[in-house]
């Protein structure tokens, strides 16, 4: 039996039943709706920033505030499996907290990634997928 997949929403990540996604950055402010497509998706909980064991897929909310993205996303690498997804889910331009496009493809560069789409996610949020940038060591 297929799951249907929202375009706008959780099925457009990439993440399928079965993977373990953990969660960065969590605050009041996340969209609700959206981790629990997630969720639904992968048919379990997000696990948490304390998770020790290796994930399939990142997702990271991140506001203009939330300190030194560069950093957040070394770190979260640490426990991604080979081929893993990261997402950053960024307040959408107008909102508060918005992080410049410019802002997110430094940081992503400086932690050896790279920023490949953007889209609408959620009505307050952006997402933008990071891979990495090339195959070698």
């Amino acid at each position: 039996m297929g799951a249907t997949t929202d375009p706008q929403g959780a099925g457009r990540l990439g993440f399928l039943s079965g993977h373990v996604v953990q969660e960065f950055g969590w605050g009041e402010d996340v969209d609700d709706d959206l981790r629990a497509e997630i969720e639904e998706l992968v048919g379990s909980e997000l696990v948490d920033e304390d998770y020790g064991d290796v994930t399939d897929g990142v997702v990271v909310w991140w506001r203009e505030d939330d300190g030194d993205l560069a950093d957040m996303l070394v770190d979260v690498q640490t426990v991604l499996d080979d081929g893993g997804l990261i997402w950053i889910f960024t307040p959408k331009a107008g909102r508060d907290g918005h992080v410049g496009h410019n802002d997110l493809q430094e940081a992503a560069t400086t932690a050896g990634l790279h920023a490949t789409s953007t889209f609408a996610i959620a009505p307050d949020w952006s997402a933008t997928k990071l891979g990495t940038r090339g195959r070698g060591r």
